[in-house]
């Protein structure tokens, strides 16, 4: 890796290099997860979205955005009144949604999406404030919704997708629906897979489960890397957009060797 596109004022601790690698690193073992599971459960995520009825395929970017918008309040809302949980017990409860949603088909499914969504985003925030981010902060806040701009662990293609971590500018409570209303049709994508998932016949709340412990442990590994990086850039003084671009070859050198 080229140091000199890396200029820290403060040295790190491990080095600079060293967290960028180990970042990497979780962010490429995050994307082989989804489908891992999949393969466990005798599926393919190429053509899900093709087993969708084509009234939820048309209806999935409006069902989408609403359950953003309504999880995204829920989220925030609930931080005062509710501890955050740890990782495994967020994924646990995610999997009793995604059983209960598989379990009734599409109808239920449907039903767990803003259910299930509010768990990650708040799950989202937790890793935002215990990287020393309030996550009531409007910059903070969306950039717990960016992260849901990474391509999902089911997308079939495996390129990396790093746009999620190169959010700089300040954000009012006014572009904060305008990024919802950005990010809710790539998010729709995904999601539609999962559904598409949660139909596979036999299986029903096993798939829904699985699923939705994929979908959790994702976004959660992809939160750990994006404030994990803009840590990284406060701490030790670097500039933030040169740290994603040593992350970003860090990542495509390791795809390319694979």
């Amino acid at each position: 890796m080229d140091q000199t596109i890396l200029p820290p004022v403060t040295p790190a601790d491990p080095p600079l290099d060293a967290q960028i690698r180990a970042l990497a690193t979780r962010y490429r073992d995050a994307r082989g997860i989804g489908l891992k599971v999949l393969g466990a459960l005798g599926t393919q995520a190429d053509g899900l979205l093709d087993h969708l009825p084509t009234s939820a395929r048309e209806g999935l970017d409006g069902a989408t955005l609403k359950a953003l918008e309504y999880s995204f309040e829920a989220a925030a809302k609930s931080r005062g009144k509710v501890p955050d949980t740890g990782h495994w017990m967020t994924r646990a409860l995610t999997i009793g949604t995604g059983a209960a949603g598989g379990f009734g088909g599409l109808p239920s499914a449907l039903a767990e999406l803003p259910v299930t969504t509010t768990v990650i985003l708040r799950a989202i925030q937790g890793i935002a404030d215990a990287h020393g981010f309030d996550p009531s902060h409007p910059d903070t806040r969306a950039e717990c919704l960016q992260v849901f701009a990474s391509a999902g662990p089911l997308a079939e293609d495996d390129s990396t997708d790093l746009s999620f971590l190169t959010l700089r500018a300040s954000v009012t409570g006014a572009t904060v629906h305008t990024l919802i209303k950005q990010i809710s049709p790539k998010l729709a994508m995904v999601l539609g897979q999962k559904l598409a998932a949660q139909m596979v016949p036999v299986l029903g709340a096993v798939t829904g489960a699985a699923i939705n412990y994929t979908f959790t442990s994702y976004y959660q590994e992809m939160a750990h890397v994006s404030f994990g990086l803009r840590k990284l850039a406060e701490q030790t003084g670097s500039d933030r957009a040169a740290l994603v671009e040593a992350f970003r070859i860090e990542v495509s050198t390791k795809n390319e060797t694979r």
